[in-house]
């Protein structure tokens, strides 16, 4: 299939029928662990009842204060491919993840957190795609969320999708968001070794940082059509409902692109137009943040302002665009509700779309 039959100018990717896995590759799932004790033996059958692979699970708790190293315990004695890591302190989120990282023996890796899980055969169908692409070094596929009960599950016209590296870099910068979940992704072991671990100086986004620098060592691919994972939910959406949170997620995205874009020889480094594309992308988040925390009220105008000012901050040129001469109105109070309505109805079905091609294509 040509790139323009699948797409690609879309940035959709070069799409192919998959492949059987051919042999049983060793994959490394590093299940960092901290008061998750209710959930973690969900997570661990999750990966133990993998087929088409072998098997090297490491249980990395954090100094918990629940059950959660008996647990662990409990289950390494009952499966020899299981090992568990129990921190004496607690070291955080970052450095329970590397430190389980730095152990695995697998040619693949992936890390689930103890409160997610993955999808039956999900393992097999991703280390399929990298057995097919050596040149692969990330893929990624759609992790579902749910709050207490697995939703029901069904196969949609199962396809891959692969990108170049700088190619799928290019799709990040304009989306200007994470577009991975985490429970779905897996690594090739060759390139995590090369990126050692994420970063402890980006605890909010150092797994977009991680993905963007996996796409500077190799090409990315995706399982369509499959459910991959499962993200479990707790509380509600932040997006709709913590604003300042929302905030401190864009800030640090934008930290990630602009690091990225002084490090020699990377693909934000060689090509100026991606920070710019990437600056835009979070400038028009941040401007339509704004407008949403103005529509709710109360405590939220002052955010608003953090999250407009940040915008213009980002890229001047927003100002410039219809976002920002909505917020100008709602901000002098000049905006009816009839219009609010109907702004909340056209964001709605923005982000609907957005979803269901971020769904299908994972772009």
């Amino acid at each position: 299939m040509s790139r323009a039959a699948a797409g690609f100018g879309l940035g959709f990717g070069n799409r192919e029928r998959p492949k059987k896995l051919m042999r049983r590759p060793l994959v490394s799932v590093v299940i960092p662990c901290y008061n998750y004790a209710r959930y973690l033996p969900e997570a661990v059958a999750s990966v133990t009842s993998q087929e088409g692979v072998e098997l090297d699970v490491i249980i990395v708790d954090d100094a918990s204060t629940d059950a959660s190293p008996q647990v662990a315990r409990e289950l390494a004695a009952g499966d020899k491919r299981i090992r568990v890591v129990l921190h004496d302190q607690n070291l955080g989120h970052i450095a329970s993840y590397n430190d389980g990282l730095s152990r695995v023996q697998g040619e693949y890796v992936v890390l689930l957190s103890a409160d997610d899980l993955l999808a039956p055969g999900s393992l097999a169908r991703s280390t399929a795609l990298m057995e097919t692409h050596p040149d692969v070094g990330l893929v990624y596929g759609y992790a579902q969320e749910f709050r207490d009960t697995v939703p029901p599950t069904a196969e949609r016209g199962p396809s891959w999708s692969l990108w170049t590296g700088d190619e799928w870099t290019r799709v990040m910068c304009r989306r200007g968001s994470n577009i991975i979940v985490n429970p779905e992704a897996v690594l090739r072991r060759s390139v995590m070794d090369r990126l050692r671990g994420y970063r402890p100086d980006m605890p909010h986004s150092a797994d977009m940082e991680l993905w963007l620098r996996a796409a500077e060592l190799g090409s990315v691919g995706r399982v369509n059509g499959n459910v991959q994972a499962f993200y479990r939910v707790h509380g509600l959406n932040m997006h709709l409902t913590d604003f300042g949170g929302g905030l401190a997620d864009i800030q640090a995205r934008r930290h990630v692109f602009e690091d990225l874009a002084g490090v020699p020889g990377s693909a934000l480094n060689r090509q100026p137009a991606l920070l710019r594309m990437a600056r835009h992308a979070l400038a028009v988040e941040a401007v339509r943040a704004a407008n949403q925390a103005l529509d709710n009220g109360g405590m939220n105008a002052g955010i608003a302002g953090e999250l407009a000012k940040f915008a213009v901050e980002t890229d001047p040129g927003i100002t410039g665009s219809a976002p920002w001469r909505a917020y100008r109105i709602r901000e002098k109070g000049r905006m009816s509700a009839y219009r609010r309505r109907l702004s909340g109805k056209a964001d709605y079905w923005r982000w609907s779309l957005r979803w269901r091609r971020w769904r299908r294509f994972g772009v």
